[in-house]
């Protein structure tokens, strides 16, 4: 009985070093270095989170182990369980600290979607780190990569549709035709939005809704869209309006282009630089009618733009006696009464 007692004082000592590790060092340790605020540190600890307790924990199994000395084969054995137990520890850490940097990294590059590079890349740490965990154990992976290869074939066919929105997403995002921020427009009208993410298997689009649209890689890939955000955020907003035949068309287009200066000056001023300016093109039955073109932010200002223009014109045209003509009709009535009545005076 007394050869068990060291062996469990170890394990207990390890559970013990874990929770206080885990529970007050660590904790300590986080907020510490949260109230510096250095840069990474809170993907460091998300990467390390309930690692210190299982390290302190494997640690005294390996010291039960030792202070047991159980037979060759069964102390080797126990030995490779541990090993491989804090090297497959070791790898999930690693794929936690490359996923959470890569994330990082292309969050701050404009555009580019961070979701599927990061999931590739902790993947890929995942794979590799297994590979080296079967090496020390002492498992040959030729045979696992060779099993692989021929395999592959058969799991590329039952995966296609994957594997062809997995290479969609990457095209995608190294060609640029759509980042995570632009707003898009689905070739079918109906579907419109800011594209909010690019998985390995979907793009996300968020409607100004709030309704979120998921289409798959490969669809977004092959269909006709338009990017309202390419070649550059700023678009020209055109509003058709018309006055009255009567209407100086010289103080129109004053009055019109200085309404325009107003609305820039609210909505995007930093594209004031950029001057507003009409053109007539239309005699019309009512009216005479040109197009605004004002230059605006994004594909989103134009609501905005569009209300102050239209509200802003109108009390001005009212002020300077512009008339914004409405089309009229005259409708001829014959009295039959007053007819019969003009036959018997003949």
């Amino acid at each position: 009985m007394m050869h068990w007692i060291l062996p469990l004082v170890f394990i207990l000592a390890g559970l013990l070093g874990g929770i206080i590790s885990e529970k007050i060092i660590f904790t300590r340790l986080k907020k510490f270095v949260a109230s510096r605020r250095i840069p990474g540190s809170e993907i460091i600890f998300r990467s390390l989170n309930r690692m210190p307790f299982f390290w302190c924990v494997l640690a005294g199994f390996y010291g039960a182990m030792i202070s047991y000395g159980p037979e060759p084969d069964v102390r080797e054995f126990l030995r490779k369980i541990i090993t491989g137990a804090f090297l497959y520890t070791v790898t999930v850490v690693f794929a936690r600290l490359t996923a959470g940097f890569v994330n990082l990294f292309f969050r701050k590059t404009d555009g580019l979607s961070a979701s599927l590079l990061s999931n590739v890349a902790k993947i890929a740490i995942l794979v590799l780190g297994t590979l080296i965990l079967l090496q020390t154990l002492g498992i040959e992976i030729t045979p696992i990569l060779t099993t692989l290869g021929v395999g592959g074939l058969a799991v590329g066919l039952a995966l296609q549709d994957t594997l062809a929105n997995l290479f969609s997403g990457f095209y995608l995002i190294i060609s640029k035709q759509v980042r995570t921020g632009d707003y898009v427009k689905l070739a079918d009208g109906n579907h419109e939005g800011y594209v909010t993410d690019i998985t390995w298997r979907n793009t996300t689009i968020k409607e100004l809704s709030n309704n979120v649209i998921i289409v798959p890689n490969s669809k977004l890939a092959s269909a006709i869209f338009t990017n309202y955000h390419l070649p550059v955020k700023e678009i020209t907003l055109t509003m058709n309006v018309g006055v009255g035949y009567d209407s100086d068309l010289e103080q129109v287009e004053r009055v019109t282009v200085k309404v325009a200066k107003e609305v820039m000056q609210e909505i995007a001023p930093e594209l004031i630089a950029n001057e507003p300016y009409i053109r007539f093109h239309e005699f019309a039955d009512f009216s005479i009618n040109f197009t605004l073109y004002m230059r605006v932010n994004e594909f989103f200002d134009q609501r905005m733009a569009r209300h102050l223009f239209i509200k802003k014109l109108h009390k001005r045209y009212q002020k300077e006696g512009i008339k914004i003509p409405f089309p009229i009709r005259d409708i001829y009535v014959q009295d039959n009464a007053s007819r019969n009545g003009a036959m018997k005076l003949e």
